[in-house]
């Protein structure tokens, strides 16, 4: 039977996830995405760049098999970067190639967006950290070898309020890493320093990120975003965002 779209919602969303060896990383995707069903009632289905079945373009297959002429297609990346820009766009002029007639609407990355910045300062808040002009804080980002992802970063750490002040730091591809920014912060006389996990689920970046940075000296470093209620908003937001933009994808990219 093929989906009927009587209203947006009827269109399903492949969310492309990047994927990794880490089993928490695939768990906390299915807990954000299961808060998307909920509140969304969307049909979603969850693809991955690397290390995990399926493919976006098998995820899609998958679609059209069941009567989708229609999708939407979500990136659950943070930053837009290589990932984004190339991988994914690949991936779709692929899947339109082998599926001529599916009408497919590539929706922009989850950040920057403004509900960021209340989402990682509730991450903080659960590990006792909140606003305060004696707290420097710095925010730590994968970092990626496109320079205008990682001056994404940079403008996101500067439109935090209440701080003593916010700095970007990149986990790999960039400078300065997160604990050399725990460090330059106590050196320039910070009274205290935390580091916010600009990660969208546990696995080899956010760890390596808290060990270094509690290392170097930080007092408290968040988790990683994780299933919070600002992100499930906004893959919402993005996906009626891609639904209403004029660019359906006919050859991705």
């Amino acid at each position: 039977m093929r989906y009927q779209h009587l209203s947006t919602w009827a269109v399903p969303l492949v969310a492309v996830a990047h994927g990794s060896r880490d089993p928490r990383a695939a768990a906390t995707v299915e807990e954000l995405l299961d808060l998307v069903r909920r509140s969304s009632g969307v049909r979603v289905v969850t693809s991955y760049l690397d290390h995990a079945p399926p493919a976006p373009g098998q995820a899609l297959g998958g679609l059209v098999g069941e009567g989708a002429d229609e999708a939407v297609v979500l990136p659950l990346l943070l930053t837009a970067a290589y990932h984004s820009k190339t991988d994914i766009p690949g991936a779709l002029r692929e899947a339109r190639a082998a599926h001529p007639l599916l009408t497919l609407h590539y929706g922009a990355t989850l950040g920057p967006h403004p509900l960021m910045t209340s989402a990682l300062e509730g991450r903080l808040a659960e590990v006792g950290v909140r606003p305060d002009p004696d707290t420097a804080v710095v925010l730590a980002a994968a970092g990626s070898s496109d320079p205008a992802a990682n001056a994404t970063i940079g403008r996101m750490a500067r439109s935090w309020r209440g701080w003593r002040t916010v700095v970007p730091a990149y986990a790999s591809a960039a400078r300065p890493t997160p604990a050399e920014a725990v460090r330059t912060l106590y050196e320039a006389g910070a009274p205290r320093v935390v580091v916010a996990s600009y990660f969208l689920a546990p696995g080899f970046f956010a760890d390596k990120v808290r060990e270094e940075s509690l290392a170097a000296g930080a007092v408290a470093v968040s988790p990683a975003l994780g299933a919070v209620p600002e992100l499930a908003a906004i893959v919402s937001e993005r996906y009626r965002e891609a639904l209403v933009r004029a660019d359906r994808v006919a050859a991705a990219g």
